[in-house]
């Protein structure tokens, strides 16, 4: 069985009430959910942590591999744009990552223009709302044998 890191980066907590003309009204934990099927159809185990440190998502991807995990789900949300240290960790983990966001960076302020994660990431996935998380974790089992 694959065994998957997902790591929810910072206010992600808040979603299904934070900005939902950006965001949707979906929550977190229906994002978990479907994580979770397409986890189990695909015989893939899931360990799905939500963090707003920078520090704690260091240590989570650092210790990835160690604690046997064969990829990473990332949606780093605003550290995608500021977290040298993040992106560091990413780089250095020695597994596939696969950056998710649900909206278009590309679309948004120009400060959101600049993923310091995509360029050391194996593929990102952005625009599509929660099927964003769903479509980049396919991705993910497709890279690992």
């Amino acid at each position: 069985m694959r065994k998957i890191l997902v790591i929810h980066g910072p206010n992600l907590n808040l979603l299904g009430t934070r900005e939902p003309g950006i965001y949707g009204r979906i929550t977190l934990e229906k994002i978990n959910r479907m994580l979770k099927e397409l986890a189990r159809k695909n015989k893939a185990s899931l360990t799905i942590r939500q963090s707003n440190h920078e520090g704690q998502i260091v240590d989570l991807i650092g210790e990835a591999k160690k604690k046997k995990y064969q990829g990473i789900l990332i949606n780093p949300a605003a550290y995608t744009h500021t977290s040298v240290a993040v992106r560091d960790a990413v780089a250095a983990c020695g597994l596939n990552v696969v950056e998710v966001h649900l909206s278009n960076i590309y679309s948004r302020e120009e400060f959101r223009h600049k993923s310091l994660i995509t360029p050391v990431a194996s593929g990102t996935v952005l625009g599509f709302g929660a099927k964003s998380y769903t479509l980049g974790l396919s991705a993910l089992l497709d890279l690992i044998p």
